[in-house]
């Protein structure tokens, strides 16, 4: 159940501090509660510009964020576990006892978080967020202010008048800052022991000096500016200021960074998971239990991978042998298809573009069947653009950035198109379910058409399995009410990338407990797939830099259909499939635990009713 802010009164002090934000103060039924958790929230967003500018609030009181980018130093990692503190403290005022509803729920997610986020005090290294998380590596091919600014400026940082132009520019400035602040992390980290693997050094290498080697004027960086001021009609030096920045500043910058991960490339060895690191293995296990909202083991989720596989690997024989694929292993059949003409793009730009178009395709159709899903009318609108070539080496094959909340932003669905033929059309309308609809892109848009209804800490918390499981679901969703009826094709790309999650949980925990190669991880995923084997490669490495990350997808699917199933044989005839999927994003980001408590007050109700 969510509760409509409308139907209690507000508390003014909430009110005021989140005042010129553009989001309306979140009223619990508990007075209480809601004041302390719009507290919460301006303290945490008063210390993130970026995030900020990422929700669509970056206006009003607030439009001096848009001059400046998240400290990424020492200091400010130090400042995080302060913070922690603070807020379990403030939560602890609240008499849990007294509180009743969706406001339960609430206050254990927000528990939920910040005991994960107290735990990671136990490393001194990597990233941490205020609620719960991180990673073992600042910089890596995926990590790092290096690939991750540019994209940010370039579909952030929205600029429709002069000041938003010099506000660009700030932050531009401000680049060459954060670099700076990352390099000293690093090498405090390195200086630890904490190096990654020399094959993500070697992509987060490649994409720096790729960087680096582009005149400055034809910066991405520069190029954005530019354009939309043109388009804009805000006249100003931009092109000329914006190259001066990155020539006298960024670039220098990012060469005092590039000396630092080639001398620690010197000292990097192939050893893939974080089992070498201080404090390996409790490292580990704090990711899971982040990544999957569970006290599973690493030999829990390892064999759960094998277990569902073996299931998935049932469903995909089936459909290859109606297609009259019969010869070889599964993966072999799979892999034989993904190398079908018939099934690729060509690798060209023109060919690129038409994959975009393909997509853009499926969204249109899966759009269609959203009345089947859901009782709720959301717009839920959608971009669909390539990974900017700059990163794409070592960005993740797919992915999507939620839509900002003020309505301005859609969500941007993002497929890598580095090589083509990791994307077989077979792969893109699971993929499109997944990332667009109804999965992450509807999941972000609830949020963001129900202001009134969802409080604004449900944003700027991260529940992986809760997130990721929930489009996973989307992709099994879409085929039980008939996307697939008429492309048996497309039907195996969804049990693939079923199979594909189920064999992340055993390669993920086989990296980093069991101490598997990176070769041997890519052999088990490509084999057990039939995934071709660059993208395999790109992969494994993402987990290398991301441990635990990828589990928290099959684990959290298998968890809301567990819980389905449950509402099935309590409800019988008055269940109803988007009366339960409505209530699962109703319930908001969470914990699976705490989820499982949201879906059996669901049950409840539909009981009475």
């Amino acid at each position: 159940m969510i509760v409509s802010r409308r139907n209690f009164i507000l508390s003014s002090t909430a009110a005021s501090a989140l005042a010129g934000m553009g989001w309306p103060a979140f009223a619990a039924i508990n007075p209480k509660l809601a004041t302390m958790l719009d507290a919460i929230v301006d303290d945490e967003l008063a210390i993130s510009p970026e995030q900020l500018s990422y929700l669509g609030m970056d206006s009003g009181n607030r439009a001096s964020a848009r001059t400046k980018l998240d400290d990424r130093s020492v200091k400010a990692r130090a400042r995080t576990f302060t913070n922690i503190a603070k807020y379990q403290k403030m939560l602890a005022s609240v008499d849990r006892a007294s509180l009743q509803g969706h406001d339960v729920l609430l206050y254990d997610s927000v528990a939920y978080e910040l005991v994960n986020g107290a735990a990671g005090a136990r490393f001194s290294y990597g990233s941490v967020g205020t609620f719960g998380g991180g990673s073992p590596y600042v910089i890596s091919q995926q990590d790092g202010a290096y690939q991750s600014i540019p994209e940010f400026l370039d579909s952030v940082h929205r600029i429709e008048v002069s000041a938003d132009a010099e506000a660009y520019l700030s932050r531009l400035a401000a680049f060459a800052v954060v670099l700076d602040q990352e390099t000293e992390q690093f090498r405090h980290d390195v200086a630890a022991g904490v190096l990654p693997p020399d094959f993500v050094l070697d992509t987060a290498l490649a994409q720096m000096k790729g960087l680096r080697a582009t005149p400055a004027a034809q910066l991405r960086m520069v190029a954005s500016i530019t354009r939309r001021t043109q388009e804009k009609g805000i006249a100003g030096d931009w092109s000329a200021r914006a190259t001066k920045i990155v020539s006298g500043t960024v670039y220098p910058a990012l060469d005092r960074q590039l000396a630092a991960v080639t001398a620690a490339r010197a000292k990097a060895t192939s050893d893939a998971g974080v089992w070498k690191l201080p404090q390996g293995e409790a490292y580990y296990s704090w990711g899971l239990q982040y990544a999957t909202s569970t006290d599973l083991t690493p030999e829990q989720v390892h064999q759960m991978g094998i277990d569902q596989g073996r299931e998935l690997d049932g469903h995909m024989d089936a459909v290859l042998k109606t297609q009259g694929l019969t010869q070889g292993t599964i993966g072999e059949r799979l892999a034989a298809l993904s190398k079908d003409s018939r099934q690729l793009f060509p690798n060209t730009d023109a060919g690129k573009g038409d994959a975009v178009a393909y997509v853009q395709s499926k969204i249109s159709e899966l759009r269609a069947m959203l009345p089947q899903i859901s009782k709720m009318q959301l717009k839920a609108d959608i971009q669909v653009k390539r990974v900017p070539p700059d990163i794409e080496a070592g960005a993740a094959l797919g992915y999507m950035n939620f839509a900002s909340l003020d309505g301005k932003r859609p969500a941007i669905y993002y497929i890598n198109l580095q090589d083509t033929g990791n994307w077989p059309k077979f792969t893109i309308p699971s993929l499109s379910a997944h990332e667009g609809l109804p999965g992450h892109a509807w999941q972000g848009a609830y949020v963001a058409e129900h202001r009134d209804d969802v409080p604004l800490i449900s944003s700027i918390m991260g529940f992986n399995a809760y997130t990721e499981g929930w489009a996973l679901y989307a992709e099994q969703l879409v085929d039980e009410l008939g996307f697939y009826k008429n492309d048996p094709f497309g039907q195996l790309g969804m049990y693939q990338a079923m199979r594909f999650r189920a064999s992340r949980l055993v390669v993920d925990t086989g990296l980093h407990t069991k101490k598997w190669s990176r070769n041997q991880a890519i052999d088990y995923l490509a084999s057990s797939t039939g995934r071709a084997r660059v993208a395999c490669t790109s992969e494994i490495d993402r987990y290398c830099a991301s441990p635990a990350q990828a589990c928290g997808y099959k684990v959290g699917h298998s968890e809301i259909v567990r819980l389905r199933e449950k509402a099935k044989a309590e409800l019988g005839p008055k269940f109803d499939i988007r009366d339960f999927n409505d209530a699962v994003i109703q319930t908001g980001a969470a914990p699976l635990v705490v989820l499982s408590t949201g879906i059996e007050d669901y049950i409840a109700k539909q009981k009475l009713g």
